[in-house]
């Protein structure tokens, strides 16, 4: 679980840094990102995001499956700009009685938003990388956001965890008794793993109400206080936004 929780060692200088200013400077780069017409600029911030995470220490492979979903999703949005947008034919074949045309504006359409897509999951992951999430909902909390998405979210970031050890538990069980030796079995075994899950969630969460409720819980958590903010690193902070957004501007 420790590895879950904290998969890099907190040795670099962004380790250090108030989460207040990485949220703001990290929020100011999607604005960017998500505004940018081309697909230079989101690129760019995402290869320096990626950088920053390897400099950071975390392993490659962990970044690239945080990373497979967001590719998957970018990969299949040039696709569908390539085949079914644009006017400017690019190739054309027919398979099976079915004219394929590809379009050139469509395929520049689609690797915009991919990039911006790119652009903007590698900031957030780098965030993610060089923030603990309760300093980040701690962080979330100074910029006014809902008191009650951040208790749900700090729940839910909390007993994730417990749920993986159970679930960890269910699945060596299954697979020391030969649960997933075929198709058929492990589909039935992966079920009952399901629901296991989903009744051990149930009995937490009313084994944890009560706990809370009698030591004192209100409907409250109280959160992280915050040191005051230092000059060097606002002022970094806002050094770094302004020489994005020159190159934003070209």
């Amino acid at each position: 679980m420790h590895q879950i929780v904290n998969p890099i060692p907190n040795t670099h200088f962004l380790a250090g840094v108030d989460p207040r200013v990485k949220l703001v400077s990290a929020l100011a780069l999607l604005v960017l990102v998500m505004s940018s017409r081309g697909g230079a600029f989101p690129l760019t911030v995402a290869g320096l995001s990626l950088g920053l995470c390897l400099w950071m220490g975390v392993p490659p492979r962990l970044f690239f499956v945080r990373f497979a979903e967001p590719i998957f999703i970018a990969a299949m949005v040039i696709v569908l700009k390539l085949l079914f947008s644009g006017h400017e034919a690019l190739f054309a074949f027919s398979c099976f009685g079915l004219e394929i045309v590809g379009h050139r504006d469509g395929l520049a359409a689609g690797v915009a938003i991919a990039s911006r897509i790119a652009g903007a999951v590698s900031v957030v992951a780098a965030v993610g990388f060089a923030t603990p999430f309760t300093d980040l909902m701690a962080a979330l909390s100074w910029l006014r956001v809902p008191r009650g998405f951040i208790e749900v979210a700090l729940f839910a970031w909390r007993y994730l965890f417990v749920l993986f050890d159970d679930a960890q538990v269910v699945y060596a069980a299954q697979k020391n008794r030969l649960g997933y030796a075929g198709l058929r079995r492990g589909l039935r075994s992966f079920g009952t793993l399901a629901g296991a899950l989903v009744i051990k969630a149930f009995d937490n969460s009313q084994t944890v109400t009560t706990a809370m409720v009698q030591r004192g819980y209100d409907g409250t958590l109280p959160l992280l206080r915050h040191r005051p903010l230092r000059a060097g690193e606002v002022a970094g902070s806002v050094a770094l936004v302004a020489v994005m957004g020159l190159l934003w501007r070209m």
